[in-house]
């Protein structure tokens, strides 16, 4: 009976622990996640991912970093499809396009768009130091007005091998309608956040944080837009705060 209670009162802590739907976490329990880390992550994860990660912790929005075990996840499905062209829209310090940076073959090319290139300069050092600086071609501004042009040029058509976007959820819908027509059939677009904290399935008036609150409706309206979209493959996945990856069909 002792242990039973024990193993309950467990559950209830790690239940409380994760009630704030604002938790990053969408894992049963921190020390899964921790296991996860400790185990497979860290012990592969590229020194100048770890120091890119290190950097980015020290900064005041390191909420917007990309996870370690999503950037590892990340570095294996470029090499999985054998991506060449790619591109990310919202890069923040550069931790997830370190990782596709490393990921891609010498004459491999990211174009790389961010509304801050101060964040970006934050982790440009440590890029340059791992040799990958030369496949990365950064733009400052928002990204809607170069995909708008790109779109308009038929030779971008079908160009991409992968997109990544991790940016304003606001936009997410708009962003999709002009990269559908830039990844290549068979390509593939993964959208970051697409659980958001795990808002999607909280009742509108959970407690959640602002910004988590503001967001949550696009992320929610992404997601079934997505799942209508019959042009692509789609498949969701609980890694970090939410993969969507869509490959295009036709």
């Amino acid at each position: 009976m002792a242990a039973t209670n024990q193993d309950e009162q467990q559950t209830t802590t790690q239940a409380l622990r994760h009630q704030e739907v604002g938790h990053k976490s969408l894992l049963q329990s921190d020390e899964l996640y921790q296991y996860i880390l400790e185990t497979s992550v860290y012990p592969r994860e590229p020194e100048s991912m770890k120091e890119l990660r290190e950097i980015t912790a020290n900064h005041p929005w390191n909420i917007m970093t990309t996870s370690a075990d999503e950037g590892q996840f990340l570095n294996m499905l470029l090499k999985l499809i054998n991506a060449k062209n790619t591109m990310e829209i919202g890069v923040y310090t550069g931790y997830s396009l370190l990782a596709t940076a490393l990921a891609l073959p010498d004459d491999g090319k990211i174009l790389a768009m961010d509304i801050n290139k101060e964040n970006y300069e934050l982790g440009l050092p440590v890029i340059q130091k791992a040799g990958v600086a030369h496949k990365i071609e950064f733009r400052e501004g928002p990204a809607m007005p170069v995909l708008d042009q790109m779109v308009e040029d038929k030779k971008f058509h079908g160009s991409y091998d992968f997109i990544f976007v991790d940016a304003d959820k606001d936009n997410y819908i708009n962003y999709h309608k002009r990269l559908i027509d830039l990844v290549k059939i068979g390509g593939v677009i993964g959208y970051d956040n697409t659980l958001w904290n795990g808002s999607v399935v909280a009742p509108a008036d959970a407690p959640m944080r602002k910004y988590v609150r503001y967001y949550r409706d696009f992320v929610i309206e992404l997601n079934k837009a997505l799942a209508a979209d019959p042009r692509i493959e789609i498949c969701q996945l609980p890694v970090g705060d939410g993969i969507t990856l869509c490959r295009r069909v036709s």
